[in-house]
């Protein structure tokens, strides 16, 4: 819970500030809405803008690893393992988050979310061979 409100400030913080200080909201689809003077024109109309897909993403990675890193902390692992395990999860989603809303080259998004889901996976590895030789 502690780590999950961290990453989703970070997030909210990231999109906030590359949106705002240029008077300037990117949707998701791309579309752009631009501020003149002190109205903002409408180039078209959107239903999500890109923050809400950003929180929306981290949303379905980050609960399923909160679940299996629980599960996986009650295993009993070894300490550096853990902690190697945890804090490239959250490198990793850092990374992707940052590259997701400054629309970085596609490869730093895509290998950031595999990284993500290789930490999960490990995991999800190390519960079930400890569950299944109980």
């Amino acid at each position: 819970m502690y780590r999950r409100k961290h990453v989703l400030v970070f997030t909210l913080l990231v999109c906030w500030g590359i949106t705002s200080d240029r008077g300037v909201l990117m949707s998701g689809s791309g579309n752009w809405l631009c501020k003149l003077g002190r109205k903002w024109e409408k180039k078209e109309v959107v239903q999500k803008t890109k923050l809400t897909l950003c929180h929306q993403n981290d949303l379905e990675n980050i609960i399923p690893f909160v679940v299996i890193g629980l599960l996986y902390a009650l295993t009993g692992p070894e300490l550096s393992t853990a902690l190697l395990l945890f804090r490239l999860f959250v490198g990793s989603r850092f990374i992707h988050t940052v590259s997701y809303v400054m629309a970085l080259p596609q490869p730093s998004r895509g290998l950031s979310w595999m990284v993500g889901m290789a930490v999960t996976f490990c995991m999800a590895y190390r519960v079930l061979t400890t569950a299944l030789l109980l």
